[in-house]
């Protein structure tokens, strides 16, 4: 099967097997020479012509038209001497077939009824009614190359199949890789998120602590010290908790994953995406850090990719907000509300309205959390003053 479906144009090792093949054919020609009796016997001229025909089958498949024609040149005197017709018979279907299994049909049968008119041609030559036999069994010679025309399909069947197999191989591992690159992606954007709003809010309540200590040591507000580091704490065990959600993606399906329960798999607990019910959570933590929050939600029904993209938006401009807005007495204000088949949402603030002295990857975070859900977001400085995030995200058609 393996030499069937390999195409004979490309097969490795063509020539020697072609060799042996030539081998094969004049073996059974010497045979049918010997032992048949349709003609006259073989002289040396005969076997010189009979064996000289098998030569050109060498290079059948690299030249399948012109070894055609040198067997055609050695068997047309052969036969026209009248010697054993039956013996070059396996030579020349030998090259018919091999023309047929490597040609267009059109040449196919060109070059079958080319053999067929110079057969007939030659054998009018010794008697008509050799002739006459020969167009009998022309069947044979059509049965050969509808052979040689049905393997050709078949290999050609063969190879597009072999070919749509490899695509679609090529398309799975594209496609894996896609989906590598996207999660990483995703796991990028969510550690930022998580590591600069924590790490920002850390930041600010430890300066607080620290003023504190240092404004007044002899009167200490411990109770102002204690509200700090508790601020503190909290912020380190929501981070853990979301950090620990975050890094269980790379641990699924792993070398060293761990067996959960029976009937559970790994992702379950992920735990639900952070969605429009964990604002309140992230406004309480700003106001921690001393800013001021103003909190406006007026639509709790959107779906749970709309929601998630939502609360990381929201998480990164108050962490900008916090971290840049450059004055003690910082109000932010969040909007989120319903219009034209979107979620907008809306956070402004009234602080320098500066950006960062070094670019980060929170601007670029928060627009490609939009873009991931279809939707849009501008961030720039605000109308009067401080910095102004917008975003719209649509909402599918039952949510609307």
């Amino acid at each position: 099967m393996a030499a069937v479906n390999r195409d004979p144009l490309t097969a490795p090792h063509r020539t020697r097997n072609d060799a042996f093949v030539a081998l094969g054919a004049a073996l059974l020609a010497v045979g049918l020479g010997l032992l048949v009796d349709d003609g006259r016997p073989l002289d040396p001229l005969g076997w010189a012509l009979l064996l000289g025909a098998h030569v050109p089958l060498v290079w059948r498949r690299s030249r399948p038209v012109l070894v055609m024609a040198l067997v055609v040149a050695f068997v047309a005197p052969y036969h026209g001497l009248d010697f054993n017709h039956a013996a070059p018979t396996p030579v020349a279907y030998c090259a018919l077939y091999t023309v047929a299994a490597t040609g267009r049909p059109l040449r196919t049968v060109l070059v079958g009824v080319g053999v067929l008119a110079v057969s007939v041609g030659v054998m009018l030559t010794v008697s008509a009614k050799e002739a006459l036999q020969l167009l009998e069994i022309s069947g044979w010679v059509v049965a050969v190359l509808f052979l040689g025309v049905d393997i050709r399909f078949y290999r050609q069947y063969v190879a597009a199949i072999v070919e749509r197999a490899e695509r679609a191989e090529r398309t799975r591992e594209e496609e894996a890789r896609r989906r590598v690159a996207e999660e990483r992606l995703r796991i990028a954007r969510d550690l930022h998120d998580l590591l600069a709003h924590s790490i920002t809010l850390i930041g600010v309540q430890t300066s607080v602590a620290a003023h504190v200590l240092e404004a007044d040591p002899g009167r200490l507000d411990r109770a102002a010290v204690a509200k700090a580091l508790d601020d503190i704490a909290g912020t380190c065990r929501t981070a853990r908790g979301e950090l620990r959600t975050t890094l269980e993606v790379l641990r699924e399906d792993g070398p060293g994953a761990e067996p959960g329960p029976p009937g559970v798999r790994p992702h379950d607990s992920r735990g639900p995406l952070p969605g429009l019910d964990g604002l309140p959570a992230l406004a309480e933590a700003a106001r921690a850090a001393g800013a001021e929050v103003e909190l406006s939600v007026g639509t709790d029904d959107v779906p749970p990719s709309v929601g998630a993209a939502a609360y990381r938006i929201v998480q990164e401009a108050l962490t900008n907000a916090v971290r840049h807005g450059g004055r003690d007495d910082l109000t932010v204000r969040v909007g989120l509300w319903t219009e034209g088949g979107a979620l907008r949402v809306s956070v402004t603030d009234d602080g320098s309205g500066e950006p960062a002295a070094e670019p980060g990857f929170g601007l670029l975070g928060m627009r490609e959390r939009a873009r991931s859900v279809g939707g849009t977001l501008d961030a720039g400085p605000g109308a009067g003053a401080g910095f102004a995030v917008t975003a719209a995200l649509p909402l599918p058609g039952e949510a609307r």
